[in-house]
């Protein structure tokens, strides 16, 4: 407990300052007894080192000393004082509702408590803490501009939860359609950097943190929960016949509602349109380079007037006679279109009201527009409605320029691969016609070098252990490690997938995404303390090496399973000899998913690129092989790897068919369709499709 520090440390500073001036006042008393006179001040000049000079001196002395404590201890106490003011001010007051619900639990914990008579086993250290960077019980501190059951601020503007949610949700469709659209095995060269392995921007990396990163496979959900997920909290809160913003966060605020309305439309059929919005108030909204992003998003349209995107909405919101059958039941508010414009011209206007008040659209004005409500929105989103202005209305999503370029990337769908596809790859009869596979590149995994690293001969393997495939774990002579603060665990992965090093600067934005690193850098401090007292409990290595503010791990005094899988898979791809052999080396050496279990908002990239590394191994060791169906047990296992990956489907399909056992490649297709589909994810139209002129090979 603290507070007997504390007591201790109060009554020592109060002792600290009665203590010398009263023995002063005792027992030498003042300084001076009363002014020198002019004789007084002669004689001290003519001989100044006298008996009774030296005393007043140390008096003077003595006195200024413990003026200088005093100083010291106040501003001290004063300065705590200030801290603790500003804290209670933060601290919020639990409702009337909260106060009740506490009490009840309280009475309830009260009553089980006396009513039970087993004691609780005691709590059992783990190897490696399994819970996330915000809901470790041991490591808890709260995530960057979280509000609980409001909101997400971010570096340039603040989110709803249910927009924030849908952010991260976006971001993980991200990462599913590049591990859909990879094609193992084809590489231009050893060093070659994947370009769609690029970490997401700033602000989805803030809001990943701030809500808990969705896990990818958490993206299966049944038709009725993605129905629900559409519904838009900020687009719900608008007035069917349309708002006008004003004030000085109506930019803002429509930018969020852009967004948040196209993030709706995310698991939309392809053709769909959910937002229209008019050339001028693109040009308002975004930057010049939004343009092309917008225009390459399915579900909104850019129009050059009002006029234009009232003809438009007019006939989207007209029913199609060839339609069949009865449209899918879909969320009321997700249904709306959304028009963001300036203040239509006058029969434009009427036509645009006359279409609001059939329920069917709604429509974002900036400016003045006396045809619907107005809004007043400040720059946090909160609004005032100008006909109740002592009533304040609901917040709103908004976002600056940055905010909003930076969420639209992971909306817009990416852009075609640089490699080609899979199915345009030459194919030859299977086996008789076989030819040599092309040659498999690796990718370089982020953080790596560029120099190929040969195999490394067969030493004593260190005492010290790190596995990062799978869950993260820290062995000392074969036993692990109890570290019991998860951001530790993310230090140790994230030294081992950045093998050079990482800056502190660097680790604290790593970490703790949208908090300024100055203000994370005592906690970093915090969290590599505990973990090198962990680390010498168990042992008297040290690990971690600090040269010129960069951290990293001593590869002599320490064996990272990562590494292991880097270095098989280099002398993979440079082996002239048994390269079957060595592409098993590389199965082998992955033991799973970097970090398994662990939703850190910088994992994604590395994640993949470890990933990509034994998927090629598959590939490559299936197109080796001379029994057919040796290669689809091989292309199977790379699809247990990754089950998304449409290339490692298309090639077992095809060796499938080839050996005539239609029914297997039906399934599989069929499986993978629905895998993509209940994702969000739309497959190939190709996919499955036999080959025109070609036969199905193992070795594509």
């Amino acid at each position: 407990m603290r507070w007997p520090r504390r007591v201790t440390s109060l009554a020592f500073a109060l002792l600290l300052l009665g203590m010398p001036p009263w023995l002063l006042a005792r027992f030498v008393g003042p300084p001076l007894h009363s002014w020198p006179t002019l004789q007084q001040l002669r004689l001290w000049v003519a001989q100044p080192l006298t008996t009774q000079t030296l005393t007043a001196g140390l008096t003077v002395f003595a006195w200024l000393l413990w003026l200088l404590v005093a100083y010291a201890v106040i501003v001290t106490a004063a300065r705590r004082l200030r801290a603790g003011a500003r804290w209670l001010r933060r601290l919020p007051l639990p409702t009337p509702l909260q106060a009740t619900a506490t009490g009840m639990a309280g009475a309830a914990a009260l009553t089980a408590a006396a009513n039970t008579t087993a004691t609780a086993p005691p709590l059992q250290p783990i190897a490696v803490s399994a819970g996330t960077l915000h809901h470790d019980a041991v490591d808890a501190h709260p995530a960057p501009g979280v509000h609980a059951g409001e909101g997400v601020t971010i570096p340039g503007g603040w989110l709803p939860q249910g927009t924030a949610d849908q952010v991260a949700a976006a971001a993980t469709l991200v990462w599913l359609r590049r591990r859909r659209s990879y094609q193992p095995g084809l590489r231009e060269s050893p060093d070659h950097d994947d370009l769609d392995l690029a970490p997401l921007p700033a602000a989805v990396t803030a809001v990943q943190a701030a809500v808990g990163v969705p896990d990818q496979e958490s993206s299966e959900r049944s038709p009725d929960e993605q129905t629900r997920a559409t519904a838009p909290p900020s687009i719900a809160a608008l007035p069917p016949t349309g708002v006008a913003f004003t004030g000085g966060g109506a930019a803002d605020a429509a930018r969020g509602v852009l967004v948040t309305a196209l993030l709706a439309a995310l698991r939309d059929p392809p053709d769909s349109i959910r937002v229209v919005i008019t050339r001028s108030a693109l040009t308002t909204l975004l930057p010049p380079a939004a343009t092309a992003v917008c225009d390459s998003i399915p579900a909104l349209r850019v129009t050059e007037t009002a006029a234009h995107a009232v003809e438009l909405i007019d006939s989207l919101a007209s029913p199609t006679p060839d339609t069949a059958g009865p449209p899918p039941p879909r969320h009321e508010e997700a249904s709306r279109l959304v028009l963001i414009t300036e203040p239509p011209p006058g029969p434009a206007a009427d036509r645009l009201a006359a279409l609001l008040g059939a329920g069917r659209a709604t429509a974002v004005v900036l400016g003045a527009w006396p045809l619907g409500a107005t809004w007043s929105v400040d720059q946090h989103g909160r609004t005032v409605n100008a006909r109740l202005p002592g009533q304040a209305g609901p917040r709103l999503c908004v976002l600056d320029r940055v905010a909003a370029m930076d969420l639209l990337t992971v909306i817009a769908p990416p852009t075609p691969s640089h490699t080609p596809h899979a199915g345009t790859a030459p194919r030859t009869a299977f086996p008789e016609q076989r030819r040599q596979p092309p040659e498999v590149r690796m990718p370089r995994q982020a953080g790596e070098d560029r120099t190929p690293q040969p195999t490394p001969p067969v030493a004593a393997q260190p005492p010290v252990e790190l596995r990062v495939l799978g869950q993260p774990t820290l062995l000392i002579d074969g036993r692990a490690v109890t570290i019991r603060r998860s951001a530790a665990v993310q230090i140790l992965t994230f030294l081992a997938v950045h093998r050079h090093g990482a800056t502190t600067a660097q680790l604290a934005q790593a970490i703790w995404p949208g908090l300024a690193a100055h203000t994370v850098t005592n906690r970093l401090y915090t969290t590599l303390s505990v973990l090198r007292a962990a680390i010498r409990a168990a042992s008297d290595l040290s690990i971690i090496d600090h040269t010129d503010d960069r951290y990293r791990l001593r590869s002599e005094h320490l064996e990272v399973d990562l590494w292991r899988l880097h270095t098989a898979a280099h002398h993979a791809a440079t082996t002239l000899t048994d390269p079957a052999r060595a592409w098993q080396a590389v199965i082998d050496a992955y033991t799973g998913d970097l970090a398994a279990g662990h939703t850190w908002p910088w994992i994604d990239p590395p994640r993949e690129g470890a990933r990509r590394l034994v998927l090629d191994a598959y590939a490559a060791a299936a197109s080796t092989q001379h029994d057919p169906r040796r290669a689809v047990e091989l292309l199977q296992a790379g699809i247990r790897v990754d089950p998304y990956n449409e290339n490692l489907h298309q090639r077992a399909i095809d060796i499938l068919t080839t050996l005539g056992d239609y029914a297997a490649a039906e399934r599989l297709r069929d499986a993978h369709r629905h895998r993509l589909s209940i994702a969000g994810l739309h497959p190939s139209d190709t996919l499955g499709q036999p080959r025109e002129h070609s036969n199905a090979s193992a070795g594509d």
